[in-house]
């Protein structure tokens, strides 16, 4: 969907959002509700939430830092959906210290695993946050992805060590404390009561394309972005991708 108000930073959350936006309106159909409880664990200023308020929908944001909350709050001000936007600082393994079990018809988990002690206990509890038949929207930074970057960069001793580290980690200056194979998250959301719908590769092509291939020619960036669109869904690239969505319905 074509929405100029969507979180774009263009090529890294336009497949996301595209996917998020549509889950959002089923959601709605589904439950009757005109506007929907939407929790964001680790959501930061607010790229989601915001334009999930934006929307019509209460959305709680989820973060351990205060600075991340201060700049959700302004952000949601100036976008005028300040009434629809809480933040609560916390984390997902202390999730219910701050947010009912339960109390919500989506659940948005980005960038969150990648960083938590217990991947699998992140997971259940975002899970226990939702309404039976309530979505997930889970996103985290793929495997194969670093694994080919670092090759295309010439650090090949790198990109084998991520192909071969348990946490799928290239070496001790390694920004991201945890990688995953999409077998890996639909394992662990189908664990926790999930039923997966959909997998995503996000960034496919994004992150290995020169940035000057797109900043000089105007309609390189629609055709890129079009190209992410079309690979997003196909198992063939998910092994390559930047990063792993994961979209699915609590069973009931």
């Amino acid at each position: 969907m074509s929405d100029p108000q969507r979180p774009r930073a263009s090529l890294r959350t336009a497949v996301v959002w595209d996917v998020l936006e549509d889950a959002l309106d089923r959601r709605v159909k589904a439950t009757g509700k005109d506007s929907l409880d939407v929790l964001d664990t680790g959501g930061g200023s607010g790229n989601f939430a915001v334009p999930v308020a934006r929307l019509g929908h209460r959305v709680t944001v989820v973060d351990p830092s205060p600075n991340a909350l201060f700049a959700l709050e302004r952000r949601a001000a100036e976008a005028g959906v300040a009434d629809r936007v809480r933040g609560v600082q916390g984390d997902v393994h202390g999730l219910f210290d701050v947010v009912e079990r339960g109390g919500y018809d989506v659940v948005l988990c980005h960038g969150v695993l990648e960083y938590v002690d217990d991947p699998a206990e992140g997971v259940r509890n975002v899970v226990e946050a939702l309404r039976p038949a309530g979505a997930l929207s889970l996103l985290a930074a793929g495997l194969g992805g670093a694994v080919l970057a670092r090759a295309l960069a010439g650090h090949f001793t790198e990109a084998r060590r991520a192909l071969t580290d348990p946490a799928g980690r290239w070496g001790e200056g390694d920004p991201v404390p945890r990688r995953f194979t999409a077998e890996q998250l639909t394992e662990a959301v189908e664990a926790a009561g999930v039923e997966v719908g959909a997998v995503h590769g996000v960034r496919v092509f994004a992150d290995l394309v020169p940035g000057v291939l797109v900043d000089t020619e105007p309609s390189a960036l629609d055709a890129l972005l079009k190209l992410e669109e079309a690979a997003a869904e196909l198992p063939a690239f998910h092994s390559v991708a930047t990063q792993l969505h994961v979209l699915g319905e609590k069973r009931g």
